[in-house]
């Protein structure tokens, strides 16, 4: 072994192989070629343990949750429950009652846009959030201010796609009423401050809510230490099951807030003439939950707990450094987004090319990246492009497959001239 391979060894404590063969997708060819899977970002792929722990509930334990007298909806309850725990574990949340169960990030934005937000947003109030939000942090609160007769404000970036904090903070006025922010951007990789947004927020007496759904894939998360009010997050981009993820909310905050769906098990008393409600958080999960998915949810939480975020984050760093490098040696080739902290994605462009193009010939080549506006498309106006390549990186890649990633790109390019 080389000595630079062993210093970089010296990071981290994981055994990339034995990863990999935790995650039978892997081992796939595309058009005949070994699977390079890239596309991180977009989602991520599941391994042994999770896919096993939902067959297993599927084959031994399944029944509804909640007020069974049955062994099997007493199981299954246990199970949904003990989901719920590892998730605010996960989180470093205090309280269990303060993690509620959704379909995904979005799902919780929009929780909180109709729920806390209709209730406290109103005519000539502000909406403030950044340039570098996913349209699942843009839309539901553009509709909410349309609605309300208020208005969405938007903190800028420079052109590495750093947030200008202190511009923000000029921003912050007594009609600002929420702020929204990503903790690191899908398209660019940005980490942005959250823990200084956060105090900056509550400085005006503002609330600030988090969309963590790139973030907590690739760096160690508490909620408590941050003191945000809202931080949301994706079950599918770490490594669990589409379909289900979480809402964490201050207790207080949850309890004041009405529920957004109505149906079966988010009540305490109906009647013909009023209905009385549940306590958080099963007040804001109406009718049979996705069970099955929360299981699969802490499985994947088990799964990252025995590698080690510090582990996780160490080596995606290495990677994302090395493919800065190696894709910053292509002539023509210009990585879009430059700033100093980032997380796993490197967003470029090649001149004269399109994006999909480029995609197009590395999917034949068994690279797998993502191509497009990213559901981004107000920073893709910031940045003058109708859209980028990106390449977004997991634990269980390598730098021999940024090297393939590298060759098929340049391949692309000499194809397309």
């Amino acid at each position: 072994m080389s000595p630079a391979a062993q210093t970089l060894e010296r990071k981290w404590d994981l055994d990339v192989e034995k990863i990999r063969a935790d995650f039978p997708i892997l081992q796939k060819r595309v058009h005949g070629k070994p699977l390079v899977y890239l596309d991180n970002a977009a989602s991520t792929q599941k391994p042994r343990q999770v896919i096993e722990a939902l067959s297993r509930f599927y084959f031994e334990s399944y029944s509804n949750i909640h007020r069974g007298i049955h062994e099997l909806s007493q199981e299954a309850t246990a199970a949904h429950d003990d989901a719920r725990e590892k998730v605010r574990r996960f989180l470093g949340a205090s309280d269990r009652h303060e993690i509620v169960f959704v379909r995904g990030a979005t799902e919780a934005i929009n929780l909180v846009v109709w729920s806390w937000g209709w209730q406290n947003v109103g005519a000539g109030d502000e909406v403030l959030i950044t340039a570098l939000e996913h349209h699942a942090n843009i839309v539901p609160w553009q509709m909410l201010c349309a609605r309300k007769g208020a208005s969405l404000c938007v903190a800028p970036i420079d052109d590495r796609g750093v947030l200008l904090l202190d511009k923000m903070e000029k921003m912050i006025n007594g009609r600002t009423r929420i702020i929204a922010a990503t903790h690191v951007s899908n398209v660019l990789g940005t980490v942005n401050p959250v823990h200084e947004m956060i105090e900056m927020g509550h400085r005006h007496g503002v609330p600030v809510l988090i969309d963590g759904a790139q973030a907590v894939p690739h760096t160690a998360v508490d909620v408590a230490a941050l003191g945000c009010d809202f931080y949301v997050f994706s079950g599918h981009k770490i490594y669990g099951p589409s379909g289900i993820g979480a809402l964490y909310g201050r207790r207080e905050l949850l309890d004041e807030m009405p529920p957004w769906q109505c149906g079966g098990d988010m009540i305490d008393r109906v009647t013909y003439d009023k209905t009385t409600f549940n306590v958080v958080p099963y007040k804001f999960e109406a009718g049979t939950p996705d069970i099955a998915g929360a299981i699969g949810l802490g499985a994947a939480i088990d799964y990252m707990g025995k590698i080690g975020i510090e582990n996780i984050a160490a080596y995606e760093q290495d990677l994302l450094d090395y493919a800065t490098a190696r894709l910053g040696e292509i002539p023509g080739l210009r990585i879009v987004g430059t700033a100093p902290h980032k997380a796993s994605v490197v967003s470029f462009v090649v001149d004269g090319t399109h994006p999909t193009d480029i995609a197009t010939i590395l999917d034949q080549e068994g690279v797998a990246i993502r191509t497009g506006h990213h559901c981004a498309m107000p920073l893709m106006e910031r940045l003058g492009l109708p859209g980028t390549a990106r390449a977004s990186f997991s634990f269980y890649n390598t730098r021999e497959e940024i090297d393939v990633l590298a060759g098929a790109v340049k391949k692309a390019i000499e194809m397309l001239r």
